[in-house]
C-alpha cells in the first residue's frame, strides 16, 4: 500500500518510510492511498481471537510492506510481557448496564497513548532497517500530558533513537509532570515550555519543516521523526481497539453481529476519534461518532458550523490533555472527505496558520455533520459527572472520561438515539487524583496533601489499586526540571543533541 501526503498527493511512499519520517517534507500528513476493507465474516472470526491477533490482522491491512511475522513480533512485544494489566489490554467494561466503557489505560503509563506508543518503537526500528537508515532517529514530541510519558517509556533506550519531549510547564497535572521529569533512559530529554500545548506543537512542527535546521541535523548524523499522532505508525494501532471493542461487544451479547454502535471519544488533537472514523470507513458497523470536548470547544464549533476558528480564549481545565486549539489530525479527515483534494487542504491549513481559521466547503460540512455529533462539557459539569458516575455505579472515572460520558448524555437527550455506545476511557483516575477527589467531595481531606498522599486517599475512596507505575514515582529522582521559552525549542533540541 502507498501513502500520500495531505498537502501533496503526488508524493507516494511505503508505510516504512511514512513511519520513519512522521511528517511529509512540505508539512502534510501521510495517509493511506486507499482505505482497506473488512466484512462481517472477518469480524466474526476476530471475536474468537486475542487482542494481539486482532492487532496483527488490522495492521497487516495497512502496513503491507511488513511481514506478518514482523507485525506479530511488534504486537507481542507491545502488548505482551505483563506490560498491560489483565489478558485484554483494552477491555470493554459494562457500567451498571448503562455505559460500555472502553478502558484504554491499563498500560505502563496509565493512559490510552500506551496502546500506540508501546508498539510504535518496534514499528520504527523495523522501518529503519527496511529503509536502510544509518542515522540516529530523533523523536521530537509535543505533549499535552499523556503522549509525552508514553513516548518516553516506549522509546527509552531503544537503539538508534533519541527522544525529546516538550510539555506546557503549567498545563499538565502534577502526576503527569512527575512521570516525565523522572523518566529514566540514556537517550531521553524532557523540557517544559512557557506556553500552552499549541505553542509546543507549533514549535515542534516548525522544526520539522525548517530545511536549514534539518540539513544541520543530517550533518551531525541525525534525522527527525515524530511520536505524536501526526505519525501514521502512531495512529494505525488506535484503529485496532475500536474494532476489538466491537468484537468484544458481539462476544458478550451486547450487540448482534452487524448491528451498529456509536463511539464517543474525548478528544483534543482529533487523533483518537479519527482512528474510530477509519474503523468505520473500513466497514465496522458504526452509526455515529460522538466528539466530546472540554471548554476548549473548537472541535464542537467546527463540527456544528463547518468553520474552524482558533482565535478564541484558551482555557486551562481539569482535563488538560484536551486543552488544545489546533487539532492536527483534523487535516486527515478533511483530506478524506474532500476526495483527497490536496490543494483545498493546503489552502485551509495555510489559512489556519496565517489567519487562525478556515471554512470548509458545503459538501465537506455536510459529510462531517452526517458522520459526527459534537458537544462539550466545562469543569463544573465534568466534576458533577465524576460524582454521579461514582455515586450511581461505584465506578470512578478520570476527568477526560467524565467529559465523554457527559457529552454522551447530552447526545441521548438531544437525539433520543439509544444505539449501544462505546465510550473511550482515556486515562486512569489516578493521573488526575486532585481533580477527581475534589469532584467526589473530598476537598477537606486533600488540604496540604502531596501527590502521593492523594494517591492513597483516592485508592481508599475508589477501592482501586494504585497503578504500580504511579506509586513508584515516590522514590524516583527528578532529572529534567528545565523550562524554556516557546521561541527556544530549536536551541534546546540542539543543546541536547550536541551533548556527548
Amino acid at each position: 500500500m502507498q501513502y500520500i501526503s495531505t498537502r501533496n498527493s503526488s508524493i507516494k511512499v511505503k508505510s516504512a518510510t511514512a513511519i520513519k519520517k512522521g511528517l511529509s517534507d512540505e508539512g502534510g500528513l501521510f495517509v493511506p492511498a486507499e482505505i482497506p476493507q473488512i466484512d462481517l465474516e472477518d469480524i466474526k472470526k476476530l471475536t474468537e481471537k486475542s487482542y494481539t491477533e486482532r492487532a496483527v490482522f488490522v495492521l497487516k491491512k495497512y502496513l503491507t510492506d511488513f511481514l506478518v511475522k514482523e507485525l506479530r513480533e511488534c504486537a507481542e512485544n507491545a502488548y505482551g510481557g505483563g506490560k498491560f494489566s489483565g489478558e485484554n489490554p483494552a477491555p470493554v467494561v459494562n457500567v451498571g448496564g448503562k455505559y460500555n466503557v472502553l478502558e484504554l489505560w491499563h498500560g505502563p503509563t496509565c493512559a490510552f497513548k500506551d496502546m500506540a506508543l508501546q508498539i510504535l518503537p518496534h514499528f520504527l526500528t523495523k522501518s529503519m532497517q527496511k529503509t536502510g537508515e544509518d542515522k540516529t532517529v530523533v523523536i521530537l514530541v509535543a505533549t499535552s500530558g499523556d503522549t509525552g510519558k508514553a513516548a518516553l517509556e516506549g522509546f527509552k533506550d531503544v537503539a538508534g533513537t533519541k527522544i525529546i519531549v516538550f510539555y506546557p510547564s503549567e498545563g499538565v497535572s502534577n502526576i503527569q509532570k512527575l512521570q516525565m521529569i523522572t523518566q529514566e533512559g540514556k537517550n531521553v530529554f524532557v523540557s517544559g515550555i512557557k506556553g500552552n500545548f499549541d505553542d509546543a506543537q507549533s514549535g515542534v512542527k516548525t522544526i520539522f519543516t525548517d530545511k536549514e535546521a534539518n540539513t544541520e541535523f543530517l550533518k551531525k548524523g541525525f534525522t527527525l521523526s515524530s511520536a505524536n499522532s501526526i505519525n501514521w505508525g502512531r495512529l494505525v494501532p488506535q484503529i485496532v481497539y475500536y474494532i476489538s471493542a466491537y468484537c468484544d461487544m458481539v462476544a458478550s451479547g451486547e450487540v448482534v453481529l452487524g448491528d451498529k454502535i456509536n463511539i464517543c471519544v474525548p478528544t483534543g488533537n482529533f487523533g483518537n476519534i479519527l482512528a474510530a472514523y477509519y474503523a468505520k470507513r473500513m466497514g465496522l458497523p458504526v452509526n455515529k461518532l460522538i466528539c466530546a470536548s472540554n471548554q476548549n470547544n473548537v472541535l464542537t464549533d467546527f463540527i456544528n458550523s463547518g468553520e474552524y476558528n482558533k482565535n478564541r480564549n484558551f482555557h486551562t481545565t481539569i482535563s488538560p490533555s484536551m486543552d488544545i486549539l489546533i487539532s492536527s489530525n483534523l487535516e486527515r479527515l478533511l483530506f478524506d472527505l474532500s476526495g483527497n483534494d490536496d490543494k483545498k487542504v493546503s489552502k485551509w491549513m495555510t489559512d489556519l496558520k496565517e489567519k487562525g481559521g478556515y471554512k470548509v466547503s458545503a459538501d465537506v460540512k455536510k459529510k462531517v455533520a452526517e458522520i459526527f455529533w459534537a458537544g462539550y462539557c466545562d469543569d463544573y459539569f465534568t466534576k458533577e459527572r465524576i460524582y454521579k458516575t461514582y455515586t450511581e455505579f461505584g465506578y470512578t472515572v478520570d476527568t477526560h472520561t467524565a467529559v465523554a460520558i457527559d457529552v454522551y448524555e447530552q447526545y441521548k437527550t438531544e437525539t433520543k438515539d439509544m444505539t449501544p455506545t462505546v465510550i473511550a476511557s482515556t486515562a486512569s483516575p489516578f493521573k488526575f487524583n486532585q481533580s477527581v477527589l475534589s469532584a467526589l467531595g473530598k476537598d477537606r481531606e486533600t488540604v496540604d496533601k502531596d501527590d502521593f498522599e492523594l494517591l492513597d486517599i483516592l485508592s481508599s475512596v475508589s477501592q482501586m489499586e494504585i497503578p504500580a507505575s504511579l506509586g513508584s514515582l515516590r522514590t524516583k529522582k527528578k532529572r529534567f526540571e528545565n523550562v524554556c521559552e516557546k521561541s527556544e525549542l530549536l536551541m534546546t533540541v540542539n543543546g541536547f543533541l550536541d551533548k556527548k
